[in-house]
C-alpha cells in the first residue's frame, strides 16, 4: 500500500491471476478490503473477549468499533503507512481515527502477527458466503473444496456415460490393451479425489493462532490480567471461538510456525500435478482427434491457420499448474529460515506465495471444470484406431482358437509371425491400413476359425473388467465422497477469458 503504480491503471503492471484468470470471489477473498476488514473483525473479537473478562472497555466503545469495520479510509492508511513504515499500526491509527472513543483499546495487547498470522489462518480456511463477507471457519462451501468436487462430479458423469466405449490404452505413448474411455477418465478421478481428501484434511487441521502476543509467551496478557492464568487462557479460547476455530495452537513464537504454509501449499501443488496430468492427456487426445475440449462457434484457434482447434483451456491449465507447483519452494524455504521466534523475512515472500496459490488453484479447478462440462469424444476416430492395432493384439485369441479347432500352436505362431511382419510392412512402408486380418481370412490353413474372426476380434471382449470396475469405483468411492456436496453441483463454471 505504501508504495506502487496505480494497479487500476493500463500503465501499472497488474498481475495476470487477478486480472485475466482467477474468479471475481477469490480475488475479493485475497483484496484489500476483505484483508481488513477481518483485521478489524479481530480487534472488535479481541475487545469483546478482554471486556467480558473484566478490563476497562464500555459498550460505547464496542458499538463504535461495529459501526466501522468497513468504514475503511484507505487513502489515509497508505499515507500512515508511509510515515510509520508499519503497515500494522497504519491500520490501528486509521481504525482509530473513525473510532475515537475506542482508539486507546484497539490492538490492546497484542501484536502484529495477532492481526497477520490470524487473518492468513482465516484466508487459507477459503471459506466464503455468496457475499463474499467474512465467513467461519469449518464449512464444506469453501472455494477450493466446492469446486473440486463440482470437476469430480463432472468428470463421474462423463465416465459413468463412457464406461463400456474400447479405446486404445497407451503406455510409454504406444499403443497397448485396449481399455475404456470412462476407464481410462477414473485414473484422472482417482487423482482428484486424493486431493478433495487432502484439501479436507488441510483445513480441518487449520488451528488459530490465538492470543499469544510478541514471543508467544502471552507476558502482555498476563500483566493487563495482573497474572491471573486463567482469564489469559479464557482470552483465547474465546477469540478462538469467535473466529470459528475447533482450537488453536498452545506452542507458538511470534508467528504460528511456517510449516503450516508448507501443509497447504503441498496439497495445492499436489493438485496441480493432477490437473497438469489430466490436462496433458486431454491435448494428446486432441492431437489424436479421440476427444476435444469445448471449442466456441467464434473462437480463433490460431491467428495464422484459420483451421486450428487448439486445446487452449487444457493449455492454460498446464501452465498454471506448473506455476502452482513451484510456489510450494516458498514456504519450504521461508520455514528452514526462521530465526528462532521469527524474523520478518516471511512477510513480503507470503504475500505473494500464499495468495498466488490459492488463485492459481482457483483458475485452474474453474477452467478444468469447464472443460470437463464439454469434453467431446468422438468414438468413430477412436474406433478405426482400434481397427489399426487391435489385428496385432488379438493375435495370441487367434492362436488359442486355432489349437481348440485341432492345429499346432507352435505352427499356427509361425504362420502369424510372417503375415504380421507383412502386415507391419504395408503400414509402416507404404502407409497403408493394417489387412492382418485380410491376410488370415485369405490363408487356407486358418479356415477353421473363418467363421469365428468377428467375435476374436469385437474390441469388447479386448477391455477386460474396466466397465466393472468404472461402476464399482464410482459407487463406492466417489458418490459416497461427493454426497456432502451435492447443494453446490449444479453452479457452472464461466471463464474471465
Amino acid at each position: 500500500m505504501a508504495a506502487g503504480g496505480d494497479h487500476g491503471s493500463p500503465d501499472s503492471y497488474r498481475s495476470p491471476l487477478a486480472s485475466r484468470y482467477a474468479s471475481p470471489e477469490m480475488c475479493f477473498v485475497f483484496s484489500d478490503r476483505y484483508k481488513f476488514r477481518t483485521w478489524r473483525q479481530l480487534w472488535l473479537w479481541l475487545a469483546e473477549a478482554e471486556q467480558t473478562l473484566g478490563l476497562p472497555i464500555t459498550d460505547e466503545q464496542i458499538q463504535e468499533m461495529k459501526s466501522n469495520l468497513d468504514n475503511i479510509d484507505f487513502k489515509m492508511a497508505a499515507e500512515e503507512e508511509k510515515r510509520l513504515r508499519h503497515d500494522v499500526m497504519a491500520h490501528v491509527h486509521t481504525f482509530g481515527h473513525c473510532c475515537p472513543k475506542a482508539a486507546g483499546i484497539i490492538h490492546l495487547g497484542a501484536t502484529s502477527c495477532y492481526v497477520g498470522d490470524n487473518t492468513g489462518l482465516i484466508l487459507s480456511s477459503g471459506v466464503i458466503t455468496a457475499h463474499c463477507s467474512l465467513r467461519l471457519p469449518g464449512s464444506d462451501n469453501s472455494v477450493s473444496i466446492s469446486q473440486l468436487a463440482r470437476v469430480i462430479s463432472r468428470l463421474a458423469d462423463f465416465a459413468k456415460e463412457r464406461a463400456s466405449l474400447p479405446t486404445l490404452g497407451f503406455t510409454h505413448f504406444q499403443p497397448a490393451q485396449l481399455t475404456t474411455v470412462g476407464k481410462r477418465c477414473c485414473l484422472w478421478i482417482q487423482d482428484l479425489c486424493m486431493d478433495l481428501q487432502n484439501l479436507k484434511r488441510v483445513r480441518d487441521d487449520l488451528r488459530f493462532r490465538g492470543v499469544k502476543g510478541t514471543t508467544g509467551t502471552q507476558a502482555s496478557f498476563l500483566q493487563l490480567f495482573e497474572g491471573d492464568d486463567h482469564k489469559v487462557e479464557q482470552l483465547d479460547k474465546m477469540v478462538t471461538d469467535k473466529a470459528g476455530f475447533k482450537r488453536a495452537f498452545i506452542i507458538t513464537g511470534q508467528t504460528y510456525t511456517r510449516k503450516v504454509d508448507i501443509e497447504v501449499l503441498s496439497v495445492l501443488a499436489s493438485l496441480g500435478a493432477s490437473v497438469h496430468k489430466i490436462c496433458t492427456d486431454i491435448r494428446l487426445l486432441a492431437n489424436l482427434k479421440e476427444m476435444e475440449e469445448p471449442f466456441e462457434k467464434q473462437q480463433i484457434g490460431s491467428s495464422a491457420m484459420p483451421y486450428k482447434r487448439n486445446p487452449m483451456r487444457s493449455e492454460r491449465c498446464c501452465s498454471l499448474a506448473r506455476h502452482l507447483m513451484t510456489l510450494v519452494m516458498d514456504p519450504l524455504q521461508t520455514a528452514s529460515v526462521q530465526w528462532f521466534e521469527r524474523t520478518l523475512d516471511d512477510s513480503a515472500n507470503r504475500r505473494i506465495c500464499l495468495a498466488e496459490a490459492f488463485l492459481t488453484a482457483d483458475t485452474i479447478l474453474n477452467t478444468l471444470q469447464n472443460i470437463s462440462e464439454g469434453l467431446v469424444v468422438y468414438p468413430k476416430v477412436i474406433e478405426r484406431r482400434i481397427r489399426q492395432e487391435l489385428p496385432f493384439m488379438a493375435t495370441e485369441n487367434i492362436i488359442m482358437a486355432m489349437v481348440k479347432a485341432g492345429g499346432s500352436r507352435q505352427d499356427c505362431h509361425e504362420k502369424i509371425r510372417v503375415l504380421s511382419q507383412q502386415a507391419a510392412s504395408v503400414v509402416k512402408q507404404e502407409g497403408g491400413d493394417n489387412d492382418l486380418i485380410e491376410r488370415i481370412q485369405a490363408d487356407a490353413y486358418f479356415s477353421p476359425i473363418h467363421s469365428q474372426l468377428d467375435r476374436l476380434l469385437d474390441p469388447s471382449s479386448f477391455t477386460g473388467r474396466a466397465s466393472q470396475q468404472v461402476q464399482r469405483f464410482l459407487e463406492e468411492e466417489v458418490y459416497p465422497l461427493l454426497k456432502p456436496y451435492e447443494s453446490v453441483m449444479k453452479v457452472k463454471a464461466e471463464l474471465c477469458l
